[in-house]
């Protein structure tokens, strides 16, 4: 079945939720659904992109996607199996959760229901077992999940700030200033700041803070490094600055974060 036949049998039916346990999900283009989507990656970590932002999904956390949303998700490993649990989404249901995209923690009981679901695949109809346990876990989601993990990074396909982009990603080891980023552009820090508000609608700092974040979560989850290690390449020189600036986006320790590892 080809990409564009999937995405048609899944909002085929609106009343019925439906399952997708491949890697179907990563060759996926920009698209939307009408249900609200569950994603979670087995064995790795990945990225959902929506039209203007990058979210890092880490192990152990899942996204929620509401109905509607412009979104394609990419995984780091090609070995990852992606789990996706699309929802019918009732009229009359007023829970806010359901209304706003956001990446959470999956607890032993979650992860355990979705892997429930794993030797099903398709249309899940109305009046069976399958759906009743889809419609359980999709109500289980607003009372496990009250946690967004706050790490967005956003993107941009403005010109000028595709190669500062670029050029900060290749070096979140070195001590980046706005100013020394900005003299190797060309441009006057004023400007480069500018840019970053007009095209990312964030600054030079947080944007530098969260890249480190997320190169740091990524290497807690894939490597055997030492949480020194990694505060050293990701640009701290200092383990508790490191330490504090983690735990002040992830609410959890480097140390602790890394026992999430697949």
């Amino acid at each position: 079945m080809n990409v564009s036949d999937q995405l048609v049998n899944i909002d085929r039916n609106p009343e019925s939720n439906y399952v997708l346990h491949d890697r179907m999900e990563n060759r996926f283009p920009f698209h939307h659904h009408q249900k609200g989507q569950l994603t979670y990656v087995e064995g790795g970590i990945a990225y959902l992109n929506t039209m203007d932002k990058a979210y890092f999904l880490p192990a152990r956390h899942y996204i929620w996607i509401p109905p509607g949303l412009e979104h394609f998700v990419h995984q780091k490993k090609n070995s990852s199996i992606v789990r996706n649990l699309y929802f019918a989404m009732p009229a009359n249901d007023p829970h806010l959760f359901y209304d706003r995209m956001g990446i959470y923690p999956a607890n032993n009981l979650l992860l355990e229901m979705v892997k429930y679901t794993e030797k099903w695949n398709g249309e899940i109809l109305a009046d069976t077992f399958e759906n009743e346990f889809l419609t359980a876990l999709r109500k289980l989601l607003p009372r496990i999940s009250t946690h967004p993990l706050p790490i967005v990074l956003p993107t941009t396909d403005h010109e000028r700030m595709q190669p500062v982009i670029q050029y900060i990603q290749a070096n979140l080891d070195a001590p980046l200033h706005l100013e020394s980023v900005s003299k190797t552009f060309g441009m006057s820090a004023r400007t480069l700041s500018r840019l970053f508000q007009s095209t990312l609608d964030t600054s030079f700092l947080q944007y530098l803070k969260l890249s480190r974040m997320i190169r740091a979560m990524e290497q807690l989850l894939q490597t055997n490094k030492t949480v020194s290690e990694i505060a050293y390449e990701t640009g701290y020189n200092s383990i508790a600055t490191f330490s504090n600036t983690f735990y002040g986006l992830v609410n959890v320790r480097p140390s602790e974060f890394q026992k999430f590892q697949p």
